[in-house]
Order: C-alpha cells, then structure tokens, then sequence
C-alpha cells in the first residue's frame, strides 16, 4: 500500500510538470517546509506523510483533494 502511493504522488508531481526539487522548494516558501527533497522522499518512502502535508502538497500542484463517496 505505502509503495502504490508513493508511485502515485510521485506521478502526479511528474504529471503536473514538475522535479522533487521544484515541489520541495514551493513547499518550502509555500508553507515552511524543509528544503530537503530527502525529507519528502523519506516522508513518500515511510508512509509518513501526513493529511495535512498531503493537501499542502496537492495544493502546490495545483490540485484539491476531494472526499467523493464510492459507488456501489
């Protein structure tokens, strides 16, 4: 399960134009992040990413996370 996120976030960083890099440093003057792509790496690699860093880090990217309920 924590690989098949990770591989998502990072497609979504690679499909939204960007490098780790660029994503760590908006975050970074975004809101107060660390500079450090290993931070996010680890963080994506641990299953550590909090809610709150996920919808920071969507936000960078352009994106709103939405809760949708499933069909049935």
């Amino acid at each position: 399960m924590k690989s098949n996120i990770r591989n998502e976030i990072k497609a979504q960083i690679i499909r939204a134009g960007y490098t780790m890099q660029e994503v760590v440093d908006l975050l970074h003057d975004e809101y107060g992040w660390s500079d450090s792509v290993s931070n996010l790496s680890g963080k994506l690699q641990r299953g550590s990413l909090r809610y709150r860093e996920a919808v920071e880090l969507a936000d960078v990217l352009g994106y709103d996370l939405v809760w949708q309920k499933r069909r049935d």
